[in-house]
């Protein structure tokens, strides 16, 4: 019989580096939930983006760094629940559902269960290939948790009070849920080539969107928003079509 081979007593520091993003990641959901309690929404909104934005570079930092691990993997999926699911729930209820008591609660708890079911099936999909991985499967959780931050950053924004529209924001929240969920094809950078012709326009646009984002941050967030809900309706088309 082959001798067990044991693991490496030392690791380098640089394998844990994508643990330690997912940990930051982790951090800045549970602080986003401690200000909300707070009445900060400002500061709770800004750590779930900043939860999000983080998210994609673990796993980078795990693949280029050669340091992938199962426990890596859950530890992702964990922190993805409490940075996407709970933290946006409890950042939305306070903000703008508390006013209609259980059944506003009963909303949030439908969106966090939401993305908890699509993060269990994005695991149990994890090492099934996708066709040409063009695509996701319903909203990623990241992507989800920003849209159910709409009404918030309508708020912060000065465009709405979401407290004042509990029965507009918890439909929403409701549908955004129920996205992460579906077996709709949505959209994913992967898939995204750019002509090279048009590159020094996008270059041009990110320059805008940059500048935008320093001086009226939670204003681009809305458009950020938008913008993903008419690629949403998009595929909801498209897929229509190809259905028939």
């Amino acid at each position: 019989m082959r001798e067990m081979r044991r693991p490496p007593e030392n690791l380098p520091f640089l394998q844990l580096v994508p643990n330690l993003v997912t940990i930051l990641g982790l951090c800045a959901g549970l602080t986003a939930i401690r200000f909300a309690f707070l009445g900060r929404f400002d500061l709770a909104a800004g750590l779930i983006v900043f939860a999000a934005v983080i998210d994609g570079f673990d796993g980078l930092l795990a693949r280029k760094l050669d340091a992938a691990s199962p426990m890596g993997a859950e530890l992702d999926s964990l922190a993805d629940f409490v940075d996407f699911g709970v933290a946006p729930a409890i950042v939305v209820y306070l903000a703008a559902l508390s006013g209609i008591g259980d059944l506003g609660w009963t909303f949030a708890l439908v969106f966090a269960v939401c993305c908890c079911l699509r993060l269990a099936r994005f695991n149990v999909n994890r090492d099934v290939p996708m066709e040409g991985r063009a695509h996701f499967v319903g909203v990623p959780a990241p992507a989800g948790a920003l849209l159910g931050l709409l009404p918030v950053f309508l708020m912060l924004a000065g465009v709405v009070d979401a407290s004042e529209l509990p029965w507009v924001v918890a439909p929403w929240l409701l549908l955004v849920g129920l996205l992460m969920v579906s077996r709709m094809r949505t959209f994913s950078p992967k898939s995204l080539r750019i002509p090279r012709e048009r590159s020094k326009f996008i270059l041009v646009a990110a320059a805008l969107l940059v500048g935008l984002t320093l001086t009226r941050f939670w204003l681009f967030l809305v458009f950020f928003d938008v913008a993903y809900a008419v690629l949403l309706v998009h595929a909801a088309v498209v897929s229509r079509r190809h259905s028939r």
